[in-house]
């Protein structure tokens, strides 16, 4: 998506969405669709994302063919904002999202005049740091049981019914987060499962029903 095609809308107020302080909710709102790119590896980095609605990934092609996903982004967090004037990674939407964009230029002349942008940008920028530490850890140190458990507890913890949750992503989307295989996945799914750590009503929907159980996993 280029940023003519996003600077093209008019910016908008978001229904629903209050803009106290720091980056605000104005801006071109933009709707992607399941599977479709928002950007991709290469592209001018002249836009950065604030995610409204919906899920975010962000991921590399290899040139194996191979698809590595190196993070996730919810409701409320920022994605897409580079040092350098390209994007390093490819971002696609997990499923219907609705974004705010952001044009970088001159971002750094609102921080220093607006303390709650500065504070907002820290916050994201040490965010960005501690996912991926924390990614680095699950990728370099755990084993396939203790992965997915790190997984389904970091998303338990973002929902507001922490014991119930839907995931947006596949199984694929899974694996390749993880550095898994999707056969390895669907097996320490349904492994957990019989150990009744979890249980799955349907495919995307995950129930804890022994979380002190999936916290010692991810111990």
């Amino acid at each position: 998506m280029s940023m003519q095609q996003v600077y093209g809308a008019e910016h908008v107020y978001l229904e629903g969405v209050q803009p106290p302080s720091g980056l605000g909710a104005v801006g071109p709102v933009v709707h992607i669709a399941p599977g479709c790119e928002i950007y991709a590896e290469g592209d001018d980095a002249d836009l950065f994302y604030k995610v409204v609605s919906g899920v975010v990934r962000i991921c590399k092609f290899l040139s194996d063919g191979r698809r590595q996903i190196e993070s996730f982004h919810a409701e409320g967090e920022i994605f897409g904002l580079e040092a350098a004037d390209a994007h390093r990674f490819t971002a696609e939407a997990v499923s219907d999202c609705t974004l705010i964009a952001y044009r970088r230029r001159n971002l750094a002349s609102r921080a220093a005049a607006d303390e709650s942008v500065a504070r907002e940008l820290f916050a994201h920028a040490m965010d960005s740091l501690a996912r991926a530490q924390d990614h680095l850890l699950v990728l370099g140190r755990r084993s396939a049981m203790e992965k997915l458990a790190s997984f389904l507890a970091e998303w338990a913890d973002a929902a507001p019914d922490h014991r119930r949750f839907t995931l947006a992503m596949t199984r694929q989307d899974i694996a390749d987060y993880l550095g898994l295989t999707i056969e390895t996945v669907s097996r320490t799914f349904t492994q957990l499962e019989k150990d009744a750590v979890i249980s799955i009503p349907t495919p995307r929907e995950i129930r804890l029903t022994d979380p002190a159980a999936l916290r010692r996993l991810n111990a």
